[in-house]
């Protein structure tokens, strides 16, 4: 048997163990399964209700390596989605009807094919979402323009900024990462974006630095707004919580530091019906770089495909997929944790 250090790390490669997925090390929720909570409360299988979002992961290319990233994304990762999967992903898009397309990663932007992506999808009238890690803005000459294209085609940024601060900014995603988020907001806010009346949305994400749950999203919402706004003249529309899923960098953490029981007592003690019965995962599809699907981002990284079996987009049928039942697991209890958990922020 591996220790539960080796395991974590197998996790954390993408090596998945599925036994370390399927049980709490130790104490008393040990066999507690997320299907016995939807069992309690009438909602075993988990069901799709609709396909809104259509969430696409261009690839784990990255230029920050970001402690609580749970994609293990950074600038030496290959892994590319190309144009052909991108094609067929629109077609799927054509067929579903889905009214959002998530645009995430890595950093999708440096994907080489992402600027003809979004073309596609604006000449659609899809409401696009980029998840816009700020410093690939500046990072490159190249990308410095992304504010101006995001606004020609009506994208909408959402993008991560753990706090107001440098010292807790930077020290989850990176030193030096909190003074270039602020150039970007900047350039960001020089087009409307997060200005009032502009019509150009700008989120931004937060995500908690250590083994708890982030804060009311109100209450930090109007937090963050007074401090950014006071301190550095920057406006943005919404701050959206996430609490972070115990799966790679962060699972790494949660073992190495000795709260992974603690932390998933925190979430199971917290189990809210309601945001079970509005995860991400009823409405939303989420497509891997290589093409295949899955029920949302976090099973994608943890290699749990949708249904249970190796479904590529070429072979996409919304029919089955609207009937199928969605594949579960203890890492869903973040997302049912007290107000919930979406890409999209707080759900309850």
């Amino acid at each position: 048997m591996k220790s539960l250090a080796a395991q974590g790390q197998a996790l954390a490669t993408g090596k998945i163990q599925t036994d370390f997925l399927e049980r709490v090390p130790a104490g008393k929720y040990q066999h507690l399964r997320f299907a016995d909570k939807l069992k309690g409360i009438g909602a075993f299988p988990l069901k799709p209700a609709s396909l809104d979002v259509f969430q696409m992961n261009l690839g784990k290319m990255c230029n920050q390596v970001c402690r609580h990233c749970h994609v293990d994304a950074g600038p030496d990762r290959k892994e590319i989605m190309g144009r052909d999967v991108m094609g067929l992903c629109l077609d799927a898009i054509d067929i579903s009807g889905a009214s959002t397309v998530d645009l995430t990663g890595g950093a999708p932007e440096m994907n080489p094919h992402f600027r003809w992506l979004v073309k596609e999808l604006s000449t659609r009238g899809k409401r696009i979402l980029v998840r816009c890690n700020l410093t690939i803005i500046v990072s490159n000459p190249r990308f410095h323009d992304l504010p101006q294209f995001y606004k020609e085609h009506g994208c909408e940024v959402v993008s991560s900024l753990p706090y107001f601060t440098a010292m807790r900014t930077d020290a989850q995603r990176g030193s030096g990462v909190f003074e270039k988020s602020l150039k970007a907001l900047k350039m960001l806010n020089d087009e409307g974006y997060g200005r009032e009346g502009s019509g150009l949305t700008l989120s931004l994400v937060y995500n908690p630095s250590g083994a708890f749950l982030p804060a009311d999203q109100l209450s930090l919402e109007q937090q963050f707004k007074k401090k950014l706004k006071e301190l550095y003249d920057i406006d943005f529309n919404n701050l959206l919580t996430i609490t972070n899923l115990p799966i790679s960098r962060f699972l790494d953490y949660l073992i190495q530091s000795g709260n992974y029981e603690g932390y998933m007592e925190k979430l199971i003690q917290s189990f809210n019906p309601s945001a079970a019965l509005n995860v991400m995962c009823r409405n939303t599809l989420s497509v891997g770089w290589d093409g295949y699907l899955y029920d949302c981002d976090f099973n994608q990284m943890l290699d749990l495909p949708v249904a249970n079996e190796a479904i590529h987009i070429r072979d996409f049928d919304l029919a089955p997929l609207m009937d199928r039942d969605i594949v579960t697991n203890k890492h869903c209890f973040g997302c049912t944790a007290g107000a919930g958990s979406s890409c999209g922020g707080s759900i309850a």
